[in-house]
């Protein structure tokens, strides 16, 4: 569906996860590490509840990823009621700019944007017993940064 995101985080194996985005006209997919940015995922959720309660309606925030070597950006930005999101990904953990490409890149309404994001971290907290989610992603689901957002998108 175009303009539509559907953002995807699978269940995580041996610190691994595999990420994607697709809007309908582009998409990109790629596994990323649970280190060196252990709080990527609760990042991701504190920006996003930010971004959702933006006060002067233009904000922005960056979290950082890995593939171990090549790294990644993703970059959030709200300006009015509309959220632009990029994904930029470098050779190397050195972030150079000369060397970052922008592998995705989607534009839409932000609290539709922010419920892409929720409905996957929801998948991600429904399977986490199944999946053994913490055991395997080597980090600890962030349950307060999710409470949060799910807080933000009630309210709004």
């Amino acid at each position: 569906m175009a303009n539509n995101l559907e953002v995807s985080f699978n269940s995580p194996q041996c610190g691994w996860m595999s990420i994607g985005f697709d809007d309908g006209t582009r998409e990109f997919h790629t596994t990323t590490a649970h280190t060196p940015h252990s709080r990527a995922l609760a990042e991701i959720l504190q920006g996003l509840t930010s971004l959702l309660g933006a006060e002067n309606a233009y904000a922005e925030f960056i979290v950082a990823w890995s593939r171990n070597p090549e790294a990644f950006d993703l970059y959030f930005r709200r300006d009015g009621e509309k959220i632009f999101f990029k994904v930029v990904e470098y050779p190397t953990g050195n972030r150079l700019a000369t060397e970052g490409e922008t592998m995705f890149a989607h534009e839409g309404g932000v609290r539709d944007f922010c419920v892409s994001f929720y409905r996957t971290f929801e998948q991600l907290y429904r399977d986490r017993d199944t999946d053994e989610f913490e055991f395997h992603w080597r980090q600890p689901f962030p349950f307060e940064e999710f409470a949060q957002l799910k807080a933000g998108l009630e309210e709004n």
